[in-house]
């Protein structure tokens, strides 16, 4: 279940990865100042994060740990990549938040910044799962039920939004309509940039590069 780290290529692999957390922490920021409705795990992730007095970004770390343990129990492989997901995308999140100013009065650009937020997700999702590092906590949970039922990445990350959304709403949490548009659009965004990086999330074990293995 623990993915080998390619001691070869780290550097490289840990900087193209870090662009990827840096791009997700992005588009979480301007999903939130484009005030229309965060997206599924924000609906969550803001709500508990208000029930407990913390910042944000800090709750995207501890909700991380705890996806992390289902992706877990559904035999997910994960590798050094999920943890520094868990540990990059919450600190970069605040730092967007702290710079990115909020969005009044201007439907046009709030729609604008939207779109491109799910744009820039789906694509920094591709960028850290084409490194093979191992998926963040989110996405390799949306892996695990892709292999275990066979539906594509497409369903497997909606059913995921829909169920989060609704617990994430009954706390509190701040869903609008740009929620449901952000449900039913990441998926299809995630799916295309994996065409268009030529990401393959499930390798057959043969064509894995052999690489030490090391505890994580």
């Amino acid at each position: 279940m623990l993915r080998p780290i390619r001691w070869n290529t780290f550097i490289r692999d840990f900087f193209v990865i870090q662009i990827g957390f840096l791009l997700y922490g992005l588009a979480l920021a301007l999903l939130i100042r484009a005030s229309l409705g965060t997206s599924t795990w924000l609906v969550l992730e803001i709500a508990l994060a208000d029930i407990l007095g913390i910042k944000i970004g800090t709750m995207t770390v501890f909700m991380g740990f705890f996806v992390l343990g289902i992706a877990l129990l559904a035999r997910e492989r994960v590798g050094w990549g999920t943890l520094a997901n868990i540990l990059s995308i919450g600190p970069w999140l605040n730092l967007f938040l702290g710079i990115i100013p909020v969005i009044e009065n201007n439907l046009l650009l709030e729609i604008g910044l939207f779109l491109l937020a799910i744009l820039i997700q789906g694509v920094a999702t591709a960028v850290y799962i084409g490194v093979d590092a191992g998926a963040g906590p989110r996405d390799s949970l949306m892996l695990a039920i892709h292999r275990l039922t066979g539906y594509s990445v497409r369903v497997a990350r909606g059913s995921i939004e829909v169920v989060v959304v609704a617990i994430g709403w009954l706390l509190g949490g701040p869903a609008g309509w740009g929620t449901l548009a952000f449900a039913l659009l990441i998926g299809p965004s995630v799916q295309w940039a994996f065409k268009v990086f030529d990401v393959h999330p499930h390798k057959p074990e043969d064509e894995i590069t052999p690489a030490v293995a090391v505890e994580d």
